[in-house]
């Protein structure tokens, strides 16, 4: 049994809340179960150095969690002084998995960023992120379509993630914090809404896996994924 009581396969609640603020071109807050995490996207008519020239567009993303997000107060790290490791590594992920379902052609050459931010932890902040993260970005390139600033849909399918690992000998789908911490296996998914991969971080906690149950947990992940697809595609009209 998990400690929610969820089955198996069963996703935590989901729910996806856009237009969550003024001035952003994109944002909304994204919530699977207790993890809830505000996404931004912001537009800019920049691209970086290695990219100016080219006539292809560029996404990337910063990623922090607020101090009390977690049971107890973490130091903000600007008051540390730099980025922790974890932050630098999550946030590159995101920027990745994000460009890689958008058709930078068809961006043009400008820059969206986009801002996830944890304002509660428990468990699989970083696929919250991506999945929201792309509603943002979603909606941002909405309004570029809408006044004709480009003309072809650079973001054909919805870039999504979910965490799947081995708890109590059993496979699960999307982790919780209690489950997180203590799984022999341990693997964040993220795939494009038609199901093809992006990336796969996998790793034994404790406990090795074999094929076949990485094979089961990848179908969980393409369960999970499909679902929260649904869920984007309604929060953006897409």
């Amino acid at each position: 049994m998990r400690p929610s009581g969820r089955d198996l396969s069963e996703m935590r609640p989901v729910s996806i809340e856009t237009g969550v603020l003024k001035h952003a071109e994109g944002s909304c807050l994204v919530k699977m179960g207790d993890t809830h995490v505000l996404c931004t996207a912001t537009i800019e008519d920049r691209v970086p150095p290695f990219v100016k020239g080219t006539g292809l567009g560029w996404v990337t993303a910063e990623y922090g969690m607020l101090p009390r997000s977690t049971g107890s107060r973490m130091r903000r790290e600007a008051a540390v002084g730099k980025q922790g490791g974890r932050t630098v590594e999550i946030q590159r992920l995101i920027g990745r998995a994000l460009r890689a379902g958008t058709d930078r052609v068809a961006l043009g050459e400008r820059q969206i960023t986009v801002d996830c931010d944890v304002i509660q932890a428990d468990g699989g902040t970083r696929c919250a992120a991506i999945t929201g993260g792309w509603v943002a970005l979603r909606l941002a390139v909405g309004k570029l379509m809408a006044a004709g600033d480009i003309v072809s849909d650079p973001l054909p399918d919805p870039v999504t993630a979910v965490s799947c690992g081995i708890y109590a000998g059993q496979p699960v789908l999307d982790l919780d914090y209690p489950e997180d911490s203590a799984a022999g296996v341990d693997g964040n998914f993220i795939m494009t809404g038609a199901g093809r991969l992006i990336e796969v971080q996998m790793s034994a906690e404790g406990a090795t896996f074999s094929r076949d149950e990485m094979g089961t947990l990848l179908d969980l992940a393409a369960k999970g994924v499909g679902e929260l697809a649904a869920r984007q595609r309604e929060a953006t009209g897409a």
